[in-house]
């Protein structure tokens, strides 16, 4: 393994500090907690789990300090005490880094009272109270609150404790804010006044988002530059979900965040688990070189049903943390509540955040390196309230879930920081429903397949402006082969599409004429040049039975292949063939997603890996290494948190790509510490893994020729 273990103590206080925070424990603190929780204990469970950084509730709504900041409120049971010192005091007394955390989204009567243009209005025009706690009231996310009075409190606490950061959660608002001061700066800023809805086609919306992004990326640099003001080699670091870098401008970010937090702390509903891995890749696609933490909730994580002090399984904690670990991501776990009633959330935690120090190494030494890459489509995403985000990404997590089945890696390209530089690493460039393009990312990705590069296209990509505005052709089009022919429809049902000849893309149907079809249809016709492996039949009834029948014959494309003259390929399906499979898994849709990314690489893939059972794969490389990790998802319970039981799987063939004249390699198993044979043939380097639990890796090395 490589001797490239970060030095924690090392970096302590120093400008790279948050280089050697690689394992985070984060304590969220009740208001009773200053009589009732155990700072010793703690302590130690920063000593079981091995973590080397810690994230403390410090103030903001509820203050565990003595605070001298006016209708900063200070907790009923606070007293003389000091609990957030005292955790300080005894994280750095074991060399662990320090973030203090605030949150700042909602105050108490007397602030309120005092400051009624702290409090955040609904709609209706009448003032927020907190949805969950009606004793309190909720803040304007935009306005003096957190503009102002936020960064006393701010440089309060990095004056008088020994912190690193200042870690905000909740500090980004609930939805719009309709106080006297938001509509005036809005009108004054955009000439529109406040929307009633999210609505990507209301022009007023759509400069509301526009707005709040300047006023949230505006604030980001104000509160860093309270606390460089006392401390220069510390940072202001908000929390952010999976997709929140689209909601700042990038510069700035890159200039104010040193490492990033994503907060998607576990599974919910039918998420598999690829998803905690999915936000290392979604981040690294804007800031490739950043480093990126992904919080895991001990408990369950559901939004409706709400359990935050609580304990989920210990199997369905550590895959979480293992699957982020084994994407790149540090792991960071959060407990809600300083008292521990039940314990059994703490060997879990160390086990995931063990998995991840095995593999430490390894990750410092290279970096992720892949040939397929889906487009995430910020561009669309960011015109969608964030409570619809989710639905708006149906087709992105179809097309990720497919590779994942098909045992094939995969990174993204966020198409608001897409180069052309960025395009060259990829050999297939994917884009699931990416509907809202500019023309100037039309042409980056138009120029990439014209220098050979290879593209998939599905649903109503590049059909729309970055504005949302519709085309009268696909952006597209001069390198797909095809031309529209009518408008986007749906959502239909009963729709099915005809295989259609021989090609490698209705490959493995066993005989089948026809396979189900999308829900929303893009009618287009092919140009000359190309084939049309899938054929759409046209919608009939589903009821009354006796009508369910084709009434005519299958002729417009499903379809569409070409193969372009710079040596690439592109494939069109003009349907939301990744929404459909993401509700349905119908296993003919994860069929023809893979046969059409395989037919477009045009051969075998850097890692092939075959074995039983579902892996999500990494690749990872560096000048004479390539890191290949393998998270084993093969559970009944897969598809619904939580997992009960870890099901490990057997032997597994990893063929990794090497360089020409490469005469020897050695590889080893971080995770079982073992060396394994490695076999050069044709190309490639075979290296058997016995078994997989939860994680194991393939550390290949060989020597450069020459």
């Amino acid at each position: 393994m490589p001797d490239t273990a970060i030095d924690s103590a090392r970096l302590l206080r120093s400008p790279n500090w948050y280089r050697g925070a690689t394992r985070w424990t984060q304590l969220t603190l009740a208001e009773d907690d200053p009589v009732k929780f155990d700072v010793d204990e703690w302590i130690d469970v920063f000593r079981r789990t091995g973590s080397n950084a810690a994230c403390l509730s410090a103030g903001g709504y509820v203050a565990y300090y003595p605070t001298k900041v006016p209708y900063h409120y200070r907790s009923k049971w606070l007293g003389d005490s000091d609990p957030f010192g005292a955790l300080v005091d005894g994280a750095r007394a074991l060399d662990m880094h320090v973030m203090a955390r605030v949150d700042p989204h909602a105050i108490h009567d007397d602030a309120a009272t005092a400051h009624p243009e702290w409090v955040a209005v609904d709609a209706a025009g009448n003032p927020r109270r907190h949805w969950a706690y009606p004793d309190v009231w909720v803040t304007c996310a935009y306005g003096d609150y957190n503009t102002q009075y936020m960064p006393e409190i701010v440089r309060e606490i990095v004056r008088d404790y020994d912190v690193d950061a200042v870690f905000a959660n909740r500090w980004q608002g609930h939805g719009i804010c309709y106080c006297e001061s938001c509509a005036k700066k809005f009108r004054d800023a955009s000439g529109y006044n406040l929307p009633q809805a999210s609505d990507p086609a209301d022009a007023g919306w759509r400069a509301w988002v526009a707005w709040r992004r300047e006023r949230l990326t505006t604030m980001v640099v104000d509160w860093d530059r309270a606390v460089q003001a006392i401390r220069p080699n510390a940072s202001f670091i908000p929390n952010m979900g999976g997709a929140s870098l689209m909601e700042f401008d990038l510069a700035t970010i890159e200039a104010h965040c040193p490492f990033l937090v994503v907060d998607h702390q576990g599974r919910h509903g039918l998420e598999p688990m690829w998803m905690a891995g999915r936000n290392a890749k979604r981040i690294r696609a804007t800031f490739r070189d950043r480093p990126v933490v992904l919080i895991t909730s001990v408990g369950p994580e559901e939004p409706v049903h709400r359990w935050k002090d609580s304990v989920t399984t210990g199997p369905e904690m550590t895959s979480w943390i293992a699957d982020g670990a084994a994407h790149g991501m540090l792991p960071w776990f959060t407990k809600f509540n300083g008292v521990i009633p039940d314990p059994r959330w703490i060997s879990p935690v160390a086990d995931g955040f063990d998995l991840h120090a095995k593999i430490e190494a390894a990750l410092t030494a290279t970096e992720p390196a892949c040939e397929i890459a889906i487009l995430d489509a910020t561009t669309t995403l960011r015109l969608h309230d964030w409570q619809k985000r989710d639905a708006a990404e149906a087709d992105e997590k179809g097309f990720g879930h497919a590779l994942i089945e098909a045992g094939l890696a995969f990174e993204f390209v966020s198409d608001h920081a897409m180069t052309a530089a960025m395009l060259d690493r990829f050999r297939v460039l994917i884009l699931p429903n990416a509907r809202c393009l500019s023309d100037a990312q039309c042409a980056l990705i138009s120029d990439w397949v014209k220098r050979g590069g290879s593209l998939v296209v599905a649903g109503e990509s590049a059909l729309a402006t970055e504005e949302g505005v519709a085309r009268d052709e696909c952006g597209l089009a001069d390198v797909l082969g095809t031309r529209l022919t009518a408008a986007p429809r749906g959502p239909v049902k009963n729709t099915y599409v005809e295989l259609s000849g021989t090609h490698p893309l209705n490959a493995g149907y066993n005989g089948a004429q026809r396979i189900i079809g999308g829900l929303r249809l893009v009618s287009v016709a092919a140009e000359a040049g190309t084939e049309t492996p899938f054929l759409t039949v046209p919608d009939f009834p589903d009821l009354p039975m006796e009508e369910v029948y084709p009434r005519l014959a299958a002729t417009d494309p499903a379809a569409v292949t070409r193969e372009t003259e710079a040596g690439g390929r592109t494939v069109h399906i003009p349907w939301n063939i990744g929404a459909t499979f993401w509700e349905v898994l119908a296993q003919d849709h994860q069929r023809l997603i893979e046969n059409a990314v395989r037919w477009a690489l045009n051969g075998p893939s850097m890692v092939e890996v075959t074995g039983p059972g579902v892996l999500d794969i990494a690749v990872r490389t560096a000048p004479g290494a390539c890191l290949v990790t393998l998270v084993n998802l093969t559970n009944p319970m897969m598809w619904k948190a939580p997992i009960r039981n870890i099901y490990p799987v057997g032997a597994h063939e990893v063929s990794i790509a090497v360089p020409d004249g490469i005469t020897a390699a050695s590889a080893q198993l971080p995770i079982s510490g073992k060396q394994a044979k490695v076999e050069l043939r044709e190309g490639r380097a075979i290296v058997t893994v016995p078994g997989i639990e939860i994680l194991e890796a393939v550390y290949l090395t060989w020597k450069e020729p020459g």
